[in-house]
């Protein structure tokens, strides 16, 4: 099955320096039917103002992984982790006993964020934080593991759950497949392009909840960059 969440009907939230839509309940928006789904609770899909950002702040016991679709997030935390990742590229933050971060556009356009978060398998790690380039070029026409807990994702960043997040580029015309085990379910966007996913079809920014289906196939409509979550049910 695969249930259409159109951009335009997501919640929402405007603070002026910050533009949010929340394909599941966040912060003051709720939805009972949207709490999360499977092991992720989040995806938030942030306009961050230039030279503005999330002031300091904490997490704890959460994977959180910010993919980048345009411009650039600075991130500075109290382990003394400091580094920068463009548009294209993911970080990782594994907020485990507890971590305090921020998190910025020092750019002078707006930066447009993807952050996804995904409960761990277990608690009381010491928390860390990483990013990585992923060129485009390497994700034309399949899907790669962009941050993963799952055996044989050696390339990915490492998160301490049993999912992995994946991205690809594909040409107007291109279609790529992926499939999914037994009891996993799946949530797609197409950070860019209109692209058709067994049958259903997906705007920009639009979700997809994927769930018994054991192999998806998207189509593009028009050059498309994909973001999917394949986690635990």
């Amino acid at each position: 099955m695969i249930e259409l969440r159109p951009f335009d009907r997501l919640g929402s939230a405007d603070h002026g320096w910050l533009a949010a839509k929340h394909h599941f309940s966040f912060a003051d928006y709720y939805d009972a039917k949207r709490i999360g789904w499977g092991s992720m609770r989040v995806w938030n899909d942030d306009t961050i103002a230039p030279q503005t950002g999330f002031p300091p702040h904490a997490h704890k016991d959460m994977e959180i992984i910010t993919y980048v679709r345009r411009g650039a997030i600075t991130h500075e935390d109290n382990l003394g982790n400091r580094g920068r990742t463009l548009a294209g590229d993911v970080q990782v933050m594994s907020a485990g006993t507890g971590i305090r971060h921020s998190e910025n556009n020092f750019e002078p356009d707006a930066t447009q964020i993807f952050q996804i978060w995904i409960t761990p398998d277990s608690k009381g790690a010491p928390p860390t934080w990483g990013t990585k380039p992923f060129p485009q070029s390497d994700r034309s026409g399949n899907f790669v593991a962009l941050a993963s807990g799952m055996k044989g994702d050696v390339d990915a960043l490492p998160i301490r759950a049993s999912a992995r997040v994946l991205g690809a580029t594909l040409k107007a015309g291109q279609s790529v497949e992926y499939e999914f085990d037994d009891k996993r379910l799946g949530y797609l966007v197409p950070a860019s392009g209109r692209v058709e996913i067994n049958g259903v079809t997906l705007e920009a920014r639009d979700g997809a909840a994927i769930s018994r289906e054991p192999k998806i196939r998207v189509t593009a409509l028009e050059d498309a960059e994909l973001v999917l979550v394949d986690s635990a049910n």
